[in-house]
């Protein structure tokens, strides 16, 4: 297919926003210039909007195999297209877990058949991510493993993570952690703060999160491993990965979007679509995480989109599952509230969203450049209006978000040249 977007504000390295139109041939670009003529299958008028590199998520759970009530590769990718994504990154907590090269292949089959945006399988650290036994590394990365990660549970022994490190670094494949230290829980369900106290509720603490990452980069650094440190939510948190960044030490980290914008200052009432892990925290550690993100401590912007039935996150606070869905909101929220606020650019925002975790993990998207894949959104900045979980295309709307006002809006999506998403048209 031979495509042409025309009059798209197109934001150069220097910061400059030039008028540009784009031709993509066979799912490649190969012009990038202010007047392109030729013979094509669609030509696309992008006036006025601006055209982006594909986002690229690398920390989604797509729930398939196991979880198919809560979300599916196809449904969970086509939202990821609404909202500009052209490469997700999908976590293993599924039933069965790709823990072994069989699973994984099964996956892999799986998305080929129905992903509508380039998917890249997490394998796991451990079998069905207990903790006590390393899966075959060797055998997942030939399957096509991203990374090994134990995502939903911290992996508590030192000793196992310091085998799983070594075990990464000799395959030059990285560990990604969600970390938590069971012993320090508390059996929470939001964070340990004014939250919890004024409502009666278990808090989880700040230490819980920031002690193991402060265990792990100490055993990074020993097993000479690349170590992700999946949703920072502390100042703590923040602080340790600095020093080891400072050290040397070959650690990256990811922030969401529900971390940057909202506190537990901002949850209503007992609602568990303000319910997520690690939990809301306080006002100096958004700060924190706003801070460590400009400074370059925190690598890129990940939305963490855990999508639950009605039925789950109606249970209440305290049973209902953790997390909310983010792929659909994540630009608008973030451009709404960081961009138009003056406390980030433009170009800084897409960059947390397409170069920087790109270049965190090597890989060959993120940036629009002739004879470079055609991963593009075009986002329409002036268009505002109100987050409608009704909308979704995605299975889940637990959302915190539902009502609020944003501006910034993806309008199409194209994923190796071929268009994946348009507004008001669902196209593949």
């Amino acid at each position: 297919m031979k495509l042409l977007i025309q009059n798209a504000k197109y934001i150069a390295f220097n910061g400059e926003i030039n008028p540009t139109d784009i031709l993509i041939e066979n799912g490649i670009v190969t012009k990038i210039e202010k007047k392109i003529e030729a013979e094509v299958d669609r030509k696309v008028d992008a006036t006025g909007m601006v055209v982006s590199p594909g986002f690229i998520d690398l920390h989604v759970h797509l729930r398939e195999p196991g979880g198919e009530k809560k979300e599916t590769i196809a449904t969970g990718t086509l939202a990821a297209a609404r909202g500009g994504f052209t490469t997700v990154a999908a976590m293993p907590n599924t039933r069965p877990v790709p823990d072994t090269k069989n699973h994984l292949d099964n996956l892999q089959m799986r998305i080929k058949e129905t992903a509508h945006v380039r998917v890249l399988p997490y394998a796991s650290i451990t079998t069905r991510l207990l903790g006590e036994e390393l899966t075959d590394f060797a055998a997942l990365k030939s399957a096509g493993a991203f990374a090994f990660t134990d995502d939903g549970v911290g992996v508590q022994s030192a000793g196992m993570m310091l085998k799983a490190m070594k075990k990464a670094a000799a395959l030059n494949m990285a560990v990604v952690a969600h970390c938590e230290d069971n012993s320090l829980i508390n059996n929470g369900c939001v964070h340990q703060g004014a939250f919890a106290k004024r409502n009666n509720l278990h808090g989880i603490p700040s230490i819980c999160e920031a002690v193991q990452i402060a265990r792990d980069v100490l055993l990074a650094e020993s097993a000479d491993c690349h170590y992700h440190v999946c949703h920072v939510s502390t100042k703590e948190s923040v602080r340790v990965i600095r020093d080891a960044k400072r050290a040397g030490i070959k650690v990256t980290a990811e922030v969401t979007p529900h971390h940057l914008i909202l506190t537990e200052d901002d949850i209503p009432g007992l609602d568990a679509n303000y319910k997520m892990n690690p939990p809301l925290r306080d006002a100096a550690d958004r700060a924190a995480l706003i801070e460590g993100l400009l400074d370059g401590t925190i690598d890129f912007i990940a939305t963490d989109h855990a999508p639950h039935t009605r039925e789950e996150k109606s249970e209440g606070m305290e049973l209902a599952p953790f997390g909310i869905v983010g792929l659909e909101t994540a630009f608008p929220l973030l451009y709404t509230h960081l961009v138009v606020n003056n406390m980030i650019s433009l170009e800084e925002l897409i960059g947390f969203l397409t170069t920087k975790p790109a270049e965190s993990f090597a890989l060959p998207y993120g940036k629009i450049e002739v004879g470079g894949p055609a991963d593009l959104v075009l986002l329409n900045l002036n268009e505002e209006r109100a987050i409608d979980p009704n909308e979704f295309l995605s299975k889940g709307n637990n959302t915190p978000f539902t009502g609020w006002n944003c501006k910034g809006w993806p309008e199409m999506t194209i994923v190796n040249g071929e268009i994946v998403w348009e507004k008001g048209c669902v196209t593949a």
